[in-house]
């Protein structure tokens, strides 16, 4: 069996799609499809009914599936057991990193990181959520750095994993303003001129919680969409050069916002269109099998304590297990938006 169709079904799994899922995976949707079914060929059994949508397990399906999270977490915990065996690393912390993040966050964070924690090497592996997520499971990480949101939550178990909330992060419309500083457009359009609009491709994580609160808003929205692309910062540089409206986290134009080069595309009454999402550490939890660097446990370490003391300060909300304490770090530093 290819440890491939074991990533493959937890997927398929995640996204109850094989389309988005084949996306997901970089291959096609009949490639996907047929590792789908060699996986079944080898299990002796049908996983997947593939007579609704979204896509559901069979009964032999679900027995199936945390099976295949515990062999993909004991492989990759001997192959990360293996890897201790050599020096090579152990001063090296890997962060896989969403795009967006990568670009916002993930340089302020670190920075602060030195101020607090003391110096690190580090290494950024930039991906899609995704992508992020499955290096963590494979152990080609030390910690993930993703969004999550209840409606797009990150699938990982939580018997073997440990998470931490850094902060939140707002996502809302923003809009080149014209020559008197008023945006060029305003939500949420009419049927006769709908206004155009940057979104994210298909897939892309943002894009999904953007379409769930275009479906939620109490006022029918008019969009044309002209444009699209997985990244937050393309969508920003065409919005910077007037082509139209784009969902952007806060922390990606707030620059651009106290220049004065964007603006806020939400009238009063529409703030429903402003959405929040965390932003969340994980890390795969020390056991037996399992070592985790010294200089990955301190930090992490240093990151609980941190987050501690900034709930208790804050008195914030506990996260969504006993290992999960929310971080006031980011949120604390303004990185709310002003909109």
């Amino acid at each position: 069996m290819d440890t491939k169709w074991l990533e493959d079904f937890v997927s398929l799994v995640e996204t109850g799609s094989f389309s988005r899922s084949a996306q997901q995976r970089h291959v096609t949707q009949p490639a996907f499809s047929r590792r789908i079914q060699a996986l079944e060929a080898w299990a002796g059994t049908d996983l997947v009914d593939r007579s609704s949508y979204p896509t559901r397990l069979t009964p032999a399906g679900d027995t199936f599936y945390p099976q295949a999270l515990e062999m993909l977490h004991a492989l990759n915990s001997t192959r990360m057991l293996l890897r201790t065996h050599g020096a090579a690393g152990q001063d090296m912390i890997a962060f896989a990193v969403p795009h967006t993040l990568a670009f916002t966050f993930f340089p302020t964070w670190v920075s602060r990181l030195h101020q607090g924690f003391g110096g690190f090497k580090s290494r950024l592996i930039a991906l899609n959520v995704h992508d992020a997520v499955m290096h963590l499971v494979e152990g080609s990480c030390d910690l993930l750095i993703a969004y999550h949101h209840a409606s797009q939550p990150i699938a990982l178990d939580t018997d073997h994993y440990d998470v931490l909330s850094l902060g939140h992060e707002t996502l809302a419309p923003y809009v080149q303003p014209d020559t008197s500083g008023a945006p060029q457009h305003v939500l949420p359009g009419t049927s006769e001129q709908p206004l155009p609009y940057l979104g994210y491709a298909s897939g892309a994580y943002l894009g999904q919680l953007v379409e769930q609160m275009l479906k939620q808003s109490p006022e029918a929205i008019h969009l044309n969409r002209v444009y699209e692309t997985d990244m937050s910062e393309g969508l920003k540089a065409m919005a910077l050069q007037g082509h139209g409206v784009a969902f952007l986290p806060h922390s990606a134009v707030e620059r651009e916002l106290e220049q004065g080069k964007l603006v806020s595309a939400l009238p009063a009454g529409l703030e429903q269109l402003q959405g929040t999402v965390q932003i969340w550490a994980c890390r795969a939890r020390p056991t037996a099998r399992h070592h985790v660097k010294p200089l990955v446990q301190s930090l992490w370490d240093f990151l609980v304590q941190q987050a501690r003391e900034a709930q208790a300060a804050q008195s914030g909300p506990s996260g969504p297990s006993g290992q999960t304490v929310v971080a006031g770090s980011w949120a604390a530093h303004g990185r709310q938006s002003r909109a």
